[in-house]
């Protein structure tokens, strides 16, 4: 048998994980069997196997090869301290993500894996506590930003900042999921960034006249 290259190993990786992703968006992740990811990638359950101990730790790459690094360059600006003006920084933030779900199929299909077609039970289960993990690294940077803010006198007097961070990314990941749901793009994929300029023009303090 010959031994493959790691070039070879990491692009036989990659064909799964991209078939997994077009299953899983069709099927639902619960519905997708192992088999079928095989066969949509032209390979045998055995290679899976080879590279992935179970369904499980294949959704886990799937995730982790786009949204980790996807959120480490989303994120790039609110580490930009001190912040030429923080709530651009937190605008530009929230309209990249609607640019990245327009532009890029890729990780449109992953959200929606991530999203819409996934139950969070059974072996899932353990994930929600990892996306919670998450949630409060994301809150921190929003928190970070919207001090920067109050402190630079740029945020409206009447709004907390960390009571800020919460309502800005809980409307961050509903506005996602509604994004991803209109498939027509009769709604939320047309006004996703005028709704996102007008969520952070709400909280920027009225320029004195």
């Amino acid at each position: 048998m010959v031994r493959k290259t790691k070039a070879e190993t990491e692009e036989t990786r990659k064909l799964i994980i991209d078939a997994a992703r077009r299953e899983f968006a069709a099927r639902g992740v619960s519905r997708t069997s192992l088999e079928q990811i095989a066969a949509a990638a032209g390979l045998t359950r055995g290679a899976i196997y080879w590279h992935f101990q179970n369904k499980v730790d294949l959704f886990i790459a799937l995730r982790d090869d786009v949204v980790l690094p996807l959120v480490g360059r989303l994120e790039s600006g609110l580490d930009l301290e001190p912040f030429p003006d923080p709530l651009d920084a937190i605008e530009d933030y929230l309209l990249a993500h609607f640019e990245r779900l327009q532009n890029d199929p890729v990780v449109r299909e992953t959200f929606e894996v991530l999203m819409l077609k996934c139950e969070y039970t059974s072996e899932f289960g353990e994930l929600l506590r990892c996306a919670m993990d998450r949630t409060q690294h994301k809150l921190a940077k929003l928190d970070v930003a919207y001090r920067a803010a109050a402190k630079a006198g740029t945020l409206r007097e009447d709004i907390d900042p960390e009571f800020a961070a919460n309502d800005t990314y809980v409307y961050l990941i509903g506005a996602i999921r509604l994004w991803i749901a209109d498939v027509e793009g009769i709604a939320m994929r047309r006004t996703a960034p005028a709704l996102a300029r007008s969520h952070m023009a709400l909280r920027r303090r009225p320029k004195q006249k």
